[in-house]
């Protein structure tokens, strides 16, 4: 396996003190593209996602967290003691030599040994430093403990997610952790660029409750826009239909008909050109108003054919369309497979695995696992020797 990766990042020198989720996914993201990236982690505990099952285990009954192994790759380790003298002002020293610099600790944690951005920036005017938190450094919420779904819960996404006449829910992707470290990563990109004209770096300050309410635009957007909160509404959409799940005669299935051309196409498909002239269902407008009478009307053709003859049907007319895929589904599509989005993944335990590489395609590179996840500590001296310190 390659030990040098020329992606677009190649040079960049990333330090992350990273937990669990949001801030190892944004030094993941920056290893993918090529930067090298340094894993700190206490000599006890680490990354406590180590501790996550499920594990592969080797004949010799060693385990390697699979939960783990998908957020690390391409990264070293280091073993660092926090309270030791010694090791800290090695690693102090270490952060002195980086580029950027990722943490996702409480806040004010890293203060107390000197790793904080003003406490660097001293000697290291180019540095770039991302906190990752779940209510941001400052403000009455600052010290709060925050995990995804608490996130989830106070940001308002919980309170769209679900059926009409249930609880809200949560979404079942980590969706807090993830876009808030992905806010996280283009935010270090562009300070990067910024701090290449001027010579000066940035401090970031990224927050999961912001992060969410980022990508909530439309929703923050419809309460802005009428006063009222938006609700759960399950598969539908609150301005389009049909625009939700329905079910076949086996199993369910989504159409998404966005337009005026696409909701003839379903008229057409469905046999019931009644709705067509329809004044409930005259525009997109009324149709959303209307969308519990239409859904009435259009299951009752559904039901009389498999998911699957209606996606074919679906597909042929040009409308939007999928199956309600299960992961496993999903991962054994043989679509997904030939675009090259899954991965062999070696573990340092001599165990393997697949994983989903790097999700987009840029031109004149190729996204590669060139290093393994790595052990605790496993590459504590050769990143002294290597970065000169």
């Amino acid at each position: 396996m390659s030990t040098t990766n020329r992606g677009p990042l190649a040079g960049v020198k990333v330090i992350e003190f990273g937990q669990i989720a949001a801030g190892p996914f944004a030094g993941m993201l920056f290893a993918d593209l090529g930067a090298d990236v340094v894993k700190v982690e206490r000599p006890d505990v680490g990354d406590s996602m180590r501790e996550w099952p499920p594990f592969f285990t080797n004949e010799e009954g060693e385990g390697y967290s699979s939960n783990f192994s998908s957020l690390n790759r391409n990264k070293r380790s280091v073993a660092i003691d926090f309270k030791a003298p010694d090791e800290l002002a090695r690693l102090q020293a270490l952060c002195a030599q980086a580029d950027v610099i990722v943490e996702n600790y409480r806040p004010g944690v890293l203060a107390k040994f000197g790793l904080h951005y003003d406490q660097l920036a001293a000697s290291n005017p180019k540095l770039v430093y991302c906190s990752i938190s779940g209510y941001g450094q400052t403000g009455a919420y600052a010290q709060k403990g925050a995990f995804d779904v608490t996130i989830q819960a106070i940001s308002g996404l919980m309170s769209v997610t679900g059926e009409e006449d249930g609880e809200p829910v949560k979404c079942g992707v980590p969706v807090a952790d993830f876009v808030a470290g992905l806010y996280g990563a283009y935010s270090v990109v562009a300070a990067i660029h910024q701090a290449a004209l001027t010579g000066k770096g940035s401090y970031i300050d990224c927050s999961m409750l912001a992060s969410v309410l980022g990508i909530s635009a439309l929703q923050t957007s419809e309460y802005y826009g009428n006063g009222i909160a938006p609700k759960r509404l399950g598969s539908a959409h609150p301005r389009n239909a049909p625009y939700q799940g329905y079910h076949g005669s086996d199993k369910p299935f989504v159409i998404a008909a966005g337009n005026e051309k696409l909701w003839r196409e379903v008229v057409d498909a469905v046999e019931q050109p009644a709705l067509a002239d329809d004044p409930r269902f005259q525009n997109q407008t009324l149709r959303a108003k209307h969308q519990k009478e239409l859904v009435q009307l259009l299951q009752g053709s559904f039901i009389q054919k498999t998911a699957g003859e209606w996606l074919d049907i679906f597909d042929q007319r040009g409308v939007p369309c999928a199956p309600m895929n299960t992961f496993e589904d999903i991962l054994q599509d043989p679509v997904v497979a030939e675009s090259g989005l899954i991965h062999e993944l070696q573990l340092p335990n001599q165990t393997q695995t697949m994983t989903v590489g790097y999700p987009v395609k840029l031109t004149d590179y190729t996204f590669q696992i060139y290093r393994n996840p790595p052990r605790k500590g496993e590459h504590t001296e050769d990143i002294f020797q290597e970065w000169g310190v």
